[in-house]
This record gives C-alpha cells, structure tokens and sequence, in this order.
C-alpha cells in the first residue's frame, strides 16, 4: 500500500476540491470519473487551486504529486492508503459504489464519503467490510478550507477513524470528530436554518438575495468567521458571561420571529424570482471568476488569522511548522521557496516595497535558524537585529507568483553578521531584487550587542573554518 497515494471517486466541485488539496500537498492522486468533461473539469480547477492554497504560507508546498486518470474503478482504488468518495447523493448509488470499491482496496485503507447528508450507518448496509467506512465530509472550496466533518458509526474502527485524522492532518485539514452520527452532520444543520430563514425572507417579499447575503458578510458573518456561534455570544453577555446572554435573550426563543418549523413551497415563481434576484446580484461575473474572487477574499482573511495564530490561521501555521525542514548551515543557501499572496500587493498591481523587507527578513531568519537561533534560543534572552539594509528592485512581482531567495553569508564573526539576498523569479529565474542587510547579535536583556552563544557561536565557528 502507497502511504501517500489517494482515489478521488468522482470529480465534481467537492471531488475536485479533494484532488487538488492532496495533489497540492504532495500526495499522488488516482481519479475515477467516467464523465468525459472530468479532465477539463479538474484541470480548472486546479488552476484556481493552484492560484490560492500556495499563498496561505510562507513557505513553499511539497513538490506536487503525480495525478493519474483512471478508467476504471479499480485501478483507481488498488494500493492506496485513502479513498473519498464524492458521486452524487444517491444513497443505492453510493452503496455499489462502496461495494465495488471494497472488491478491490486494501483493507487498511481509509474509505470515506463527503456525503452531507447520508449517516455512515446507512452507507455501510450491505458491506463487505463496515469497519472500514465513514464519512469526512468537507466545505467548498475544499482546497482551502479546513473543516472536514469526520462521523464514524458504531462499526468503525477505532484504528481507522485515527488513521483518517492524521492523513487529514497532514494535508491542513481540521477533522472534526462527530462523537454521535446524525442525519446532515453538525454544520449543514446549522447552515439549514439560515437558508430556509432565507427562503421565507424572499418569499414573504421582505429582502432580496443580495441583501440576505449583505446582512450576513458586513455583520455576523465576520463574527462567525474567527469564533463561532457560542463564543460570539458569551461576549454578548458580557463581564457576566453566557448565563447572562441566555437569560437576557433567551425568552426571545419564544417570539415568533423564526419558521425554522416550515419552508416554503418552492413553487416555479418563487424559484425564478431568486434566480432572477441571484443574475442580478452575481451575474456579469463567470463561476471561475467568482470562484477566483472568493479564493482572494479566502486567502486574506485566513492570512489575517494566521497573522494573529487564532481559529484557521493557527491550523495554517501548525501545517507550515509540520512542513518545515531545517537545513545545514553553509555560506550560501536556499533560504525562501514560497508564493506571494493576493494581500501583498498594491493599487499598481504588483507587491508592495514593505514586502521586500518581509521577504528577506524571513530570509534571514531562515540563516538565523540553520545557525540554532531557534525559539528556546530567543526565550533564553538573546537574538539577532537588523542594522542596516540595503534593497534594490529590479523586476516587478506579482500576486500568486513563485519566488525563491538565495543568500550568501559575506560575513560571520563575533557578534557581526552579513547577509546577501538575491530575490528570484521560481519559472524563468528572473532575478527581482537584492538586499545587503548587517545584524548584531543582541541580548534582550541589556538591549545591548554581545557576542553570541552555543550553538550560534559553533555554528559560525565552523563556518568560518
């Protein structure tokens, strides 16, 4: 069994997504889908793929997997260490795909389904091996976002819900565990409620779609998107907390404000009426290009989280620690293999001069960290500043470009060091900018210089031999 090849069982816009987070991630991917417009498909989306996930790090991902398009079924699924089944909502259809599937897997291979509604219980009727399946259900766009609802049923085994976390893990995924099977998982429930609100709102004549999805993206849905639901509201209550909320608001459960308990018919009219509503709202803009816009937006505000290590940032910045590989120090090295992100830019298009500075700080850092001036280094009271840099900009750079940063020690003695920066273009090796930059090593104690101490000081020791 290949420990890090994947069947991707259908290539639809959640299948799709599936393929490009793991094929982004280093992972070879076989797909199945007998639709003839699946290579097209897919190689869109991974072109929007391809756009995004890169700029969520600050470092470069695993060299991409190899993609395999497979005619058959079984191909597709011999050898591999993780299945997901994305085919249509069909529960029979779902439940031969899975038989067919187990006629040919290995058996410690993870088999899951990104069904949103179905129970594992229900997709394991009448299968060969039960244990063996469950659901990971995702959110779109899969390549990007990081919750995957993982519901085991009783039959599953223990090893393989494990087995599933730590291949989700090691992709960026955040699986979260459903302790209690349930039709429509967690999230899906949760997002019924506001859509059936939705429908009543445009059906009683009261919003339109652009308003509906307006109240949701300039209020609580900045809210949700870094605490939740319940966190949000414990702050509504205040120094007194969630009781307080409860007790404040709660009697309000009992005013007719909802009809969570009814939906409208969903008649010809009131079905052309939001279509009609959504042309308007979306319509000059091309699926790809909206999907392209939602990427951007994505990719900013989970940098924004990143940034501050909280909610999906701190899961980006814990895959990025998962990925990092500390290299030996040398005079000359790689110190930057990574994509410039949407948020980089400026009003003339290209990256903004601030970011250079970013760039070959992290560069150095990079140096700093292959001499030992690692965490526990800086907690110890001592560290490198910056004393002077140098920069000059030579070529423009872009958003979503691949940029590399090799750097070349001129100088390393007692507490002096002296980097040089060249900035390079990853497809043509174009060369960007350059930077001269002089540390001294520092105590954080006195804030004054000082000469540095092991491993720093044995490291450029060596260097210097």
């Amino acid at each position: 069994m290949n420990q890090k090849k994947v069947a991707i069982i259908g290539s639809g816009v959640i299948g799709g997504g599936w393929l490009a987070r793991f094929l982004l991630n280093g992972w070879d991917v076989n797909l199945h889908d007998p639709d003839p417009e699946a290579e097209r498909k897919i190689s869109e989306v991974l072109a929007n793929a391809r756009h995004a996930l890169p700029m969520l790090y600050e470092m470069a991902l695993p060299a991409e997997g190899k993609l395999t398009h497979c005619a058959t079924l079984e191909k597709a699924v011999r050898g591999v260490a993780y299945i997901q089944e994305s085919v249509p909502e069909r529960l029979e259809l779902k439940q031969e795909v899975f038989a067919n599937i187990q006629a040919h897997c290995p058996a410690e291979a993870v088999l899951a389904s990104s069904t949103s509604g179905f129970k594992p219980s229900e997709l394991q009727q009448g299968s060969h091996r039960p244990e063996q399946i469950m659901v990971c259900h995702p959110f779109n766009p899969v390549y990007l976002l990081p919750l995957v609802e993982l519901v085991p049923s009783k039959a599953t085994q223990d090893a393989q819900i494990a087995r599933a976390k730590d291949i989700l893990t090691s992709v960026g995924f955040y699986p979260l565990h459903v302790q209690k099977e349930i039709d429509a998982h967690i999230a899906d429930r949760l997002l019924e409620a506001v859509w059936r609100e939705g429908l009543w709102l445009i059906k009683d004549g009261i919003a339109n779609t652009e308003e509906i999805d307006n109240a949701i993206r300039y209020g609580f849905g900045l809210r949700w998107a870094q605490m939740g639901l319940f966190e949000t509201y414990r702050i509504a209550g205040g120094e007194a907390g969630m009781a307080h909320f409860i007790a404040q608001f709660g009697p309000a459960l009992k005013w007719p404000w909802t009809k969570l308990m009814d939906v409208p018919e969903l008649t010809d009219d009131l079905v052309n009426t939001i279509a009609d509503q959504s042309d308007t709202q979306s319509g000059a803009l091309s699926i790809r290009a909206l999907e392209r816009l939602r990427d951007n937006n994505l990719v900013a505000m989970m940098r924004a989280l990143k940034q501050q290590d909280s909610a999906a940032g701190q899961l980006i910045n814990a895959h990025e620690k998962s990925m990092r590989q500390i290299a030996k120090p040398s005079q000359k090295m790689q110190t930057i293999q990574r994509n410039v992100p949407v948020d980089w830019t400026d009003y003339n298009g290209h990256m903004n001069e601030s970011r250079y500075g970013q760039v070959f700080s992290d560069a150095a850092d990079a140096v700093l960290t292959n001499l030992g001036m690692d965490e526990a280094y800086v907690a110890a009271g001592h560290s490198y500043f910056t004393v002077e840099t140098n920069i000059k900009y030579l070529e423009e750079t872009h958003a979503s470009e691949d940029i590399m940063v090799d750097t070349e020690l001129l100088l390393a003695e007692g507490k002096k060091l002296k980097l040089a920066h060249q900035m390079k273009r990853v497809s043509d090796g174009a060369l960007l900018a350059t930077c001269d930059q002089f540390l001294l090593h520092v105590s954080l104690e006195t804030r004054s210089s000082c000469v540095p101490l092991s491993p720093v000081a044995n490291a450029i020791r060596i260097l210097a031999q």
